[in-house]
């Protein structure tokens, strides 16, 4: 009899044990899938924000040479206005009169 209660007792204790052993690794696996869900939702956010910063500054760097463009473009019209009606000549002065030569050359 009391074999059986010590044989007894031990499989019980036994069966506690592996119970709280699978529960241990129940709850070490929910902690690490709660650290992993954690870590990816931390690196998505960081990834989230470089590309953000990515786009600014892309669009920073493409506003730039746009405005460059804009300049360069308002000032080549503006040489191409002065210089459409080329006007060369040639003026001498002497005493008694003005001798004045002058071509208008349109391109």
């Amino acid at each position: 009899m009391v074999r059986w209660t010590l044989l007894h007792a031990a499989l019980r204790a036994w069966v506690i044990q592996c119970w709280w052993r699978s529960m241990q690794a129940k709850m070490l696996e929910q902690r690490r899938r709660l650290a992993l869900r954690l870590y990816t939702c931390q690196e998505w956010a960081v990834v989230k924000v470089q590309a953000q910063v990515r786009m600014w500054q892309a669009r920073r760097r493409f506003l730039q040479a746009h405005q460059a463009a804009c300049i360069i473009q308002s000032h080549w019209r503006w040489h191409a206005s002065q210089t459409r009606g080329l006007i060369q000549g040639r003026y001498e002065v002497t005493a008694s009169r003005l001798e004045l030569d002058i071509e208008i050359l349109m391109t």
